[in-house]
């Protein structure tokens, strides 16, 4: 597969229309997308002035964010520290890069690797800056971030101890792209001391917007050569590494190599061999240590090993053999595999190629998902917790058509979830997630959103290769045409974090968030007898019913017929019903519940008097001399609130009279009967109380669909802190529900789910409730 994509990016996030979202506050570097290039090279230059950054200040602050800085750094302009500073001289090279005092050798690794591809490199270092003609202390780089591509000025001042750069430099002391570059990448994320430790494909994602593999070579499949000399062929940046000791920092190994450190892949390659006595290829792998210096593989086809003899000079030259102690060097693909553990390899990303040099390979098929873990709604943890693992974000994928390559008619699929913002917030005291994924195949593609029952009868065929605490977790995956659902999820519930998830594949793809429309599930009923419980003038208010018989004139007068579907007394006739997974009936009432039905109806005639009417403050008197008498309710409740009995009268009070009747009433008691014992079997250990992650499961018991959006809505207004609903809340929340959807229900009478509201009904209607 190669380096171009057919790309799509979905970036919805959950907010609720019409109000300030905070989100654009939040964003970590909206001071740097404000920052243009040539606006400010343009004041500078008429000023002439030389640029400081304010974003970035040259300040301790900008190198170190948890402590003092071990001495003082001076900041220094190139022209300060050479005289004749040059931005990049005779060409970049992988040699040009040399690690100063930060420990960043991942970085390091990863720019190696870029300057090998002149191309991606001159898109991530524009090569038209200098320090001479139009020279203001300016420099600017492009960096790809969380799914955009972002730029990035900063000023020339460079921290230095006695004269000297003191982080990433190159060997000529004249030249100056690479340390300007690695200031940009360490604005971007906050400060220089950001950068410490990390893993090469981090950076080398946000040089191309690729998507990186990770091997352990420990457990490498077959064909890994032949995946890495096709990587190498087509561009790709690839990283190596040895676990590190954990008794010693950046141990040195007696075959010359160093434990916990990051290299850089620069060739891949077979070599021909011709002796007399044989003749062949080599697997070869050329590596290079960030540090340059005689640090490097002491084994067999190393630096003047005996080996070399064996190859012409004519295949050393174009190899570009040296022997200098540059640390780089070539081992033989069997040593490569046997000595280094760990292998990286970032697929360039969507805007790697540009159409005309696709050179007729094939593309990626790029689909990329925006999300959120929010505590309470859907951080539910990995499958090990199997009660909240359900409540995770959830997305479909269809894959249509194998590759044409695959023999077993199969599908490639690479999957990454890049976990956005955390080294940058390290200065908050956050640092990286445990992280990862499961795949599910679907048999049904158009299931809704999968509860706890699938995950509970159903193995997954797929996963990420470990949950782990990196900035990105991927994988890739070979998969019969077909439905699938890919879960993102931390490790532990109850975590909060920003995620991208990235879908590619070398076929056409759907996909979307597993989702349904917010709605009331309707029992399917023919011949249906409905009793006409009474007759309100309202307006644009009314209980929603598929069965409700109104018409319309200009006062907005309309006849409804009560009770609706979702809520009818067993007094109502139907034929026929065809049950509704997860949506619970009425039972019949127990004695208890009668003997309760009877008390109401004499409580509610004595205070109702003579109209048979009551208003909110009479309601709640009523509900609460049975709800809270001992032995009516099997957990803990104090009663209804005021604004829980306001609700329920308004429910019903379409004329604003402000009181219930009694057959209104029957309805609302129906209603309190399903939604007590929807409530007392989710709650579980009864304390009457409800788990947020089960709230979307009891209001489907109660009748109602919830999209992820309005899911996440109700949670942040009826959970408290710790994500527990009481009964009342619960309560008041399907009141809610109910009568809005009735409202838009009967203004949507063609239902569009679209409805037309004047701005004095919306207020009613919204106000009201």
């Amino acid at each position: 597969m190669s380096e171009g994509y057919s790309y799509y990016s979905s970036r919805c996030r959950y907010t609720v229309g019409g109000r300030h979202s905070r989100r654009g506050d939040k964003d970590l570097i909206s001071g740097i997308r404000k920052q243009n290039y040539e606006e400010i090279k343009e004041q500078l230059l008429n000023e002439e002035a030389l640029f400081e950054d304010p974003e970035f200040p040259a300040e301790d602050s900008s190198i170190f964010y948890s402590r003092e800085p071990p001495r003082a750094f001076e900041w220094k302009r190139p022209h300060e520290i050479c005289d004749n500073p040059v931005f990049i001289a005779d060409g970049a090279s992988r040699f040009d890069v040399q690690q100063g005092e930060l420990g960043d050798c991942w970085l390091l690794a990863a720019i190696a690797s870029l300057t090998v591809n002149q191309r991606l490199f001159a898109k991530v270092v524009p090569p038209d800056q200098s320090f001479e003609d139009g020279y203001c202390g300016l420099f600017r780089f492009h960096f790809w971030r969380q799914g955009e591509w972002v730029e990035v000025v900063v000023d020339d001042r460079l921290p230095t101890y006695y004269g000297q750069l003191t982080f990433m430099h190159s060997v000529d002391k004249n030249e100056f792209w690479s340390a300007l570059l690695e200031k940009a990448y360490a604005k971007l994320e906050g400060s220089y001391e950001s950068l410490k430790g990390g893993s090469t494909c981090e950076a080398m994602v946000d040089f191309t917007g690729g998507v990186s593999e990770f091997f352990d070579l420990r457990k490498a499949p077959p064909n890994l050569f032949s995946i890495m000399l096709k990587a190498s062929q087509r561009g790709s940046l690839m990283g190596c590494s040895i676990d590190a000791d954990p008794n010693q920092l950046e141990a040195r190994l007696s075959n010359g190599l160093v434990m916990g450190h990051a290299y850089s892949i620069t060739s891949v390659l077979l070599m021909d061999i011709e002796t007399p006595s044989m003749s062949g290829k080599i697997p070869m792998v050329r590596v290079r240590n960030p540090w340059g210096n005689e640090a490097e593989w002491k084994g067999r086809w190393s630096d003047q090993s005996r080996e070399w003899s064996l190859i012409p000079d004519s295949q050393k030259e174009s190899m570009g053999l040296t022997f200098d102690d540059d640390g780089e060097f070539w081992m033989s693909f069997d040593d490569f595999s046997k000595n280094f553990e760990k292998l990286e390899i970032c697929n360039l990303g969507p805007d790697s190629l540009e159409e005309d040099e696709l050179d007729g390979k094939k593309r990626w098929e790029g689909h990329t998902e925006n999300g959120e873990w929010i505590p309470r709604v859907n951080a539910g943890g990995c499958r090990n917790y199997l009660d909240t693992f359900w409540t995770n974000p959830q997305y479909r994928v269809t894959l249509t058509d194998p590759d044409d390559d695959d023999d077993d008619d199969l599908c490639t699929m690479l999957v990454g979830v890049l976990q956005k913002d955390r080294r940058k917030k390290r200065k908050e005291g956050l640092d990286m997630l445990t992280i990862g994924y499961v795949i599910y195949k679907l048999g049904d593609e158009n299931h809704g959103p999968l509860d706890v029952k699938f995950f509970k009868y159903n193995a997954s065929c797929a996963k990420s290769p470990s949950f782990i605490n990196l900035r990105e977790v991927c994988g890739r995956h070979k998969l019969s045409p077909g439905t699938y659902v890919i879960i993102p999820s931390t490790f532990e519930p109850h975590q909060n974090g920003d995620y991208l998830l990235r879908i590619f594949t070398e076929k056409a793809n759907e996909t979307n968030e597993l989702d349904e429309e917010t709605g009331i599930i309707e029992e399917q009923v023919s011949e249906p007898c409905m009793k006409v419980i009474g007759v309100y003038n309202v307006v644009n208010r009314g209980v929603y019913s598929p069965f409700n018989d109104y018409t319309q004139n200009a006062d907005y007068t309309r006849r409804i017929l009560v009770p609706t579907v979702a809520s009818a007394p067993p007094s109502v006739g139907r034929q026929e019903v065809k049950k509704v997974p997860g949506y619970r009936e009425i039972p019949p009432p127990t004695d208890e519940e009668q003997e309760q039905e009877q008390a109401l109806k004499a409580s509610f005639r004595r205070v109702a008097g003579d109209d048979m009417e009551i208003d909110a403050y009479e309601l709640r008197d009523i509900l609460n001399a049975v709800f809270t008498k001992e032995g009516s309710v099997e957990f803990v409740f104090d009663g209804f609130s005021l604004d829980t009995t306001r609700s329920m009268v308004a429910m019903h009070d379409g004329d604003l009279s402000g009181k219930l009747g009694f057959d209104e009433f029957k309805v609302l008691w129906a209603d309190l009967r399903r939604w007590k014992g929807v409530f007392k079997e989710y709650d579980r250990d009864r304390s009457g109380n409800l788990s947020s992650y089960e709230l979307r499961s009891a209001l489907h018991a109660s009748g109602f669909r919830l999209s992820n959006r309005t899911f996440s809505a109700l949670v942040m207004r009826y959970s408290s802190k710790n994500g527990n609903i009481e009964f009342g809340d619960f309560i008041l929340c399907a009141i809610r529900m109910k009568t809005m959807l009735a409202s838009f229900r009967n203004i949507d009478v063609d239902n569009s789910g679209h409805a037309a509201f004047d701005l004095d009904t919306f207020i009613q209607t919204v106000m009201y409730s």
